[in-house]
């Protein structure tokens, strides 16, 4: 089973102030570290009015001066916004300082306002996916290359490798993508995408990338007192559902996911993607999971007081880790 810590580094007004909660952040990634945690994901975003994460390359950096063992994948870097000659360095010198621990989930992004904000045409992110790609493996050869009418040595080389570049996306044309021009699939939390992508990797000759992996819910926590712990997270999980429907709605023309028209307590723990549950509870759903899985923690989701996030991790650490399919 394969453990992931998440962070999305949002700050509202109601919560744990943003400084507390990026110091817990690296403290939390440090205490995983030596727990044999599997991967940390940082995902990015602009413009947020609670400060969403905006430099995950920079945060992965300080977690892996904080760290020795756990993979540190950007979830999603977007890469549309990017000057390419400086994301390679800036990608390269992560790797060197987590010495090779670095996994650059790329994604196409969504958002009007981050387009306009960093003077990107959002008609042209797909076309910057592919060019990113390519920019990436060609730069960190080392050795000099021409690039749009332009010569050019990205220096340093990423060591002790290359990280390898996952592609992100929503749709089975985006997944089979990824097997042409990427080294991997970022793990989609739809189990439809992997079929697609699969499937083109052995239709390319590549290696089979293998089954898709039983995914755990992208919320859980654990606690003795689920009733009292879903009163505390409850704001939190609905400022960021509330959020990602705004973003959808100013993308798409209307709220997109899940739960972007109805939500409110009662659907939210019903859905299953947000759980707080016993540690009996949550060692029957890892049990049900299987080893072959990915059980994600968001510890600080959305300004989560640093307390009360310790407390349950360090539960979890007792109770639970223990006890987990290996």
């Amino acid at each position: 089973m394969e453990l992931c810590l998440t962070y999305d580094m949002r700050a509202p007004d109601f919560g744990a102030p943003r400084t507390q909660l990026f110091q817990c952040a690296l403290d939390q990634v440090s205490w995983a570290d030596d727990l044999g945690f599997d991967v940390v994901g940082l995902g990015e975003h602009h413009c947020a009015d609670d400060g969403y994460n905006p430099s995950p390359l920079v945060l992965a950096s300080a977690m892996a001066a904080r760290s020795k063992q756990i993979k540190l994948r950007t979830s999603v870097l977007l890469a549309p916004l990017y000057d390419l000659p400086k994301l390679a360095e800036d990608a390269a010198v992560t790797q060197i300082i987590s010495d090779g621990r670095l996994l650059l989930g790329v994604g196409a992004g969504y958002r009007p306002v981050e387009f306009e904000t960093f003077g990107r045409q959002l008609s042209d992110r797909w076309a910057a996916m592919g060019q990113t790609c390519a920019f990436l493996k060609r730069a960190w050869r080392g050795e000099p290359f021409e690039w749009q009418g332009r010569t050019l040595t990205i220096s340093p080389r990423p060591e002790p490798f290359a990280p390898p570049i996952l592609l992100g996306g929503s749709s089975p044309a985006a997944a089979r993508r990824a097997a042409h021009i990427a080294d991997g699939w970022f793990p989609p939390l739809d189990a439809r995408l992997w079929p697609p992508y699969r499937e083109e990797c052995i239709a390319l000759g590549g290696s089979d990338p293998g089954e898709y992996p039983q995914q755990g819910p992208i919320f859980l926590w654990v606690t003795h007192e689920p009733e009292q712990a879903w009163k505390m997270v409850m704001p939190h999980v609905l400022h960021q559902l509330r959020s990602y429907s705004e973003w959808t709605s100013e993308a798409f023309g209307k709220p997109a996911g899940p739960y972007a028209e109805d939500m409110t307590q009662e659907t939210v723990m019903r859905s299953g993607s947000y759980q707080v549950l016993t540690p009996e509870q949550a060692l029957a759903l890892a049990a049900e999971l299987g080893p072959h899985s990915v059980l994600y923690l968001n510890p600080l989701l959305a300004g989560i007081d640093p307390g009360e996030s310790w407390r349950m991790l360090k539960l979890f650490e007792q109770e639970v880790l223990p006890y987990l399919p290996t």
